[in-house]
């Protein structure tokens, strides 16, 4: 009989830990480090396990080439990142913050090639899921 009362004990600790367990969110909250490490990764290094993560589903990516503004959505990104998978850019990369507060941030992403800069101002939001990329504006010189 004491054996049984034990592993009924037992079998209810069990249960219990598990419920409690349960109500815990199972995805990790994304800081602001984050969303831009991967973006840099992806973009520089062609690391991109991280991206889809990091990208809010509304995002949008915007090129000016020349006079003419290119845009992009979450999906071309990943595409454009999973062709370019594990290809380092040579390029020197400085990363600037320009504005921040508790619920935006942009940062200035600066890639010297030598013969040209590309210039990316990725804006990354304090969304319900954590901080992700909600826009992107890259300029070439």
């Amino acid at each position: 009989m004491k054996t049984l009362k034990s592993i009924i004990l037992g079998l209810a600790l069990l249960v219990t830990a598990n419920v409690v367990k349960a109500d815990e969110p199972s995805t990790i909250k994304l800081t602001k480090s984050n969303a831009i490490d991967a973006y840099i990764s992806s973009v520089t290094l062609g690391q991109n396990t991280d991206l889809n993560n990091v990208i809010e589903h509304n995002a949008k990516f915007n090129i000016l080439r020349g006079k003419q503004v290119m845009s992009f959505g979450k999906a071309d990104m990943l595409k454009f990142s999973k062709e370019n998978q594990n290809i380092r850019q040579d390029c020197t990369t400085s990363v600037t913050e320009v504005e921040s507060n508790d619920d935006m941030t942009i940062v200035k992403v600066d890639m010297n090639y030598g013969t040209f800069n590309r210039t990316n101002y990725v804006t990354v939001a304090n969304t319900g899921d954590g901080w992700k990329i909600t826009n992107v504006y890259s300029v070439f010189k």
